[in-house]
């Protein structure tokens, strides 16, 4: 049985990516910083609920504690949790601003990742999938044939280019980890106030087939739906 653990994933992406999971036969763990909307979405999912909220140390050591004791091990994570947070013009962003949404976006993922990694190493086939944006690829976004190119914010944007980084920083240091970084693609969720072009079936499908992978998958790179993006 494959044990995995998604972050936000009461709702959105992460709803729909356990979903598919749990009928693919995964125990899969529902992060919730609520505890009951994550009840309840786990009860309607056949998942199980994990109180969890990635900015709070001692939330996240307290759930490696709890998947610890019942399981012993985690096979895969996927770091879902996230924050789009104010699109203000740079001029007028303030540091705050830029934080606010770091610490849930690049510091969450770091929290996860420090306290889930000796779980992670008792698996034969650990897998991390961070969900990222084609936002954060320095390539998409001055490319002035695709729609992220006429988006302009400093906080969301550089949050997601971080993840690109620590993503590949953790699979150089975690050789026999599978750790890559997806792009859902503009996906109709709260995050953009449903103005998304794609339903969350369609943006999880790359979350899905990334959380699937086996020991013999790619590592340190950063993908969409319609295969590998340019960093």
């Amino acid at each position: 049985m494959t044990i995995t653990l998604i972050t936000g994933g009461n709702k959105g992406l992460g709803f729909e990516t356990a979903r598919t999971l749990v009928e693919a036969g995964h125990t899969v763990y529902l992060g919730a910083r609520d505890p009951g909307r994550g009840e309840a979405a786990a009860a309607r999912l056949g998942a199980r609920h994990l109180t969890l909220d990635v900015t709070d140390d001692t939330s996240v050591a307290a759930a490696a504690a709890l998947i610890e004791q019942r399981e012993g091990v985690l096979d895969v994570l996927v770091n879902n949790a996230g924050i789009g947070g104010t699109f203000a013009a740079p001029r007028d962003t303030r540091a705050e601003q830029v934080q606010q949404v770091y610490d849930t976006n690049v510091f969450g993922i770091v929290r996860m990742m420090h306290a889930f990694i000796p779980l992670l190493e008792r698996s034969a086939a650990p897998v991390v999938v961070n969900v990222g944006s084609g936002m954060g690829s320095l390539a998409v976004t001055t490319d002035p044939e695709r729609l992220e190119s006429g988006l302009v914010g400093i906080a969301y944007p550089s949050s997601k280019t971080a993840v690109n980084m620590i993503t590949t920083q953790y699979a150089k240091d975690l050789p026999r980890f599978r750790v890559n970084v997806v792009d859902p693609g503009y996906t109709a969720t709260d995050l953009n106030g449903h103005r998304g072009i794609q339903t969350v079936a369609e943006g999880a499908a790359i979350i899905v087939q990334m959380a699937s992978i086996g020991a013999d998958g790619p590592t340190g790179s950063f993908f969409a739906a319609s295969g590998p993006i340019a960093w």
